[in-house]
């Protein structure tokens, strides 16, 4: 494995002493060859630090693909009633680097990733980027291991609930998508959206004003563009429906 090329069985003392993949293994409740299961955990800044290993990103690469599939296909079958766009929205909110990352977290994933010691500094193991991406790497690694008949099962498991509470959603899959629908139903300007930033590069806020016909009906804030965008969304949804309704 990657951790006995580099110091002979022992681990770098900059990791955390969870970083073992058998222990993952035993977590997750897999079968999978644990030399790609030990890639699945390799950030390119560990890499980098330590001479250029392989990293996780061409496990996380066929990761995403079969993590898209899978969801794709249990949405197609569990909801046969439904038009594409609303499966599509539904896959989104599924399959994206929050959606991972939250996952991530709910498995400690972020103690067995290997690091680079600036990105262990400054919070790594709790970035969504970087939990996003080992978990595809990780899925990835299960697929090669064995195939769909052990990645289909274990991606239903574990993002099943969040199928589940997409099919329940409704508006809220999108709410940007729905607020641009809800204008269109009424015949109201499309929505326009003013971002504003704040705070260093490393820990920037943004706020996100949403427009229709030239008057601000939300305002969101967020760690993202796209967070603060939404929540601004929701808002302006709300009110133009309550508006319509009362």
């Amino acid at each position: 494995m990657i951790e006995r090329n580099l110091s002979q069985g022992s681990t770098p003392d900059h990791q955390s002493p969870e970083s073992d993949p058998a222990a993952l293994a035993a977590i997750l409740r897999v079968e999978c060859d644990m030399e790609l299961l030990d890639l699945a955990l390799v950030h390119r800044s560990f890499a980098y630090e330590n001479g250029g290993l392989p990293t996780n990103e061409r496990l996380e690469f066929l990761g995403d693909s079969v993590l898209g599939l899978v969801v794709t296909d249990t949405l197609y079958r569990d909801f046969p009633d439904l038009p594409e766009g609303q499966l599509a929205r539904m896959r989104a909110s599924v399959v994206n680097a929050q959606a991972l990352a939250d996952v991530a977290r709910s498995l400690g994933l972020g103690s067995y990733i290997r690091l680079g010691k600036g990105e262990i500094s400054s919070g790594g193991r709790d970035k969504t980027s970087i939990l996003a991406d080992c978990m595809e790497a990780v899925i990835g690694a299960i697929y090669l291991s064995s195939g769909m008949e052990g990645a289909d099962p274990f991606i239903s498991g574990i993002f099943g609930p969040l199928i589940r509470e997409a099919s329940q959603m409704g508006a809220g899959l999108d709410w940007k998508t729905s607020l641009q629908e809800l204008t269109g139903q009424h015949s109201l300007e499309l929505p326009e959206y003013r971002i504003s930033d704040s705070g260093p590069d490393h820990a920037k806020s943004f706020m996100a004003e949403v427009v229709v016909g030239g008057q601000i009906l939300g305002i969101g804030h967020g760690s993202s563009k796209k967070v603060a965008e939404q929540i601004s969304a929701q808002q302006a949804y709300l009110a133009i429906s309550d508006r319509f309704t009362h």
